[in-house]
């Protein structure tokens, strides 16, 4: 992540509802409620908010986070990240501080 290479930006102060898709990293410090796809990274900053279903290759989650997370490779939550809802992943990361409410499975390779 040193040399992290950003495509999609919601910065703080921005709302946005709807359906984003995009190819490489994005970045969400403000609030995004919809639907978000993406075979790339997905990144949650401490100042983001998300309500939303997801799918993408991987995600970080260090801000708040509702709805439904299907990642193809690994979730990541870091605090003071609070997450409520479902996480379906092969890889699934949580770190102490993190407020986990919800669900999480595994799908069989």
């Amino acid at each position: 992540m040193d040399q992290l290479s950003i495509s999609a930006i919601v910065e703080e102060g921005c709302a946005i509802e709807g359906r984003m898709s995009f190819s490489g990293t994005a970045k969400i410090s403000g609030q995004f409620n919809g639907e978000i796809f993406s075979r790339d990274e997905l990144i949650i900053t401490e100042t983001g908010f998300v309500k939303a279903d997801v799918e993408v290759g991987s995600i970080t989650v260090k801000g708040t986070f509702e709805g439904n997370i299907t990642a193809h490779t690994k979730v990541i939550m870091l605090p003071p990240a609070h997450f409520r809802g479902t996480v379906t992943a092969p890889s699934l990361k949580i770190e102490e501080g993190v407020v986990f409410e919800g669900a999480s499975y595994i799908p069989k390779t």
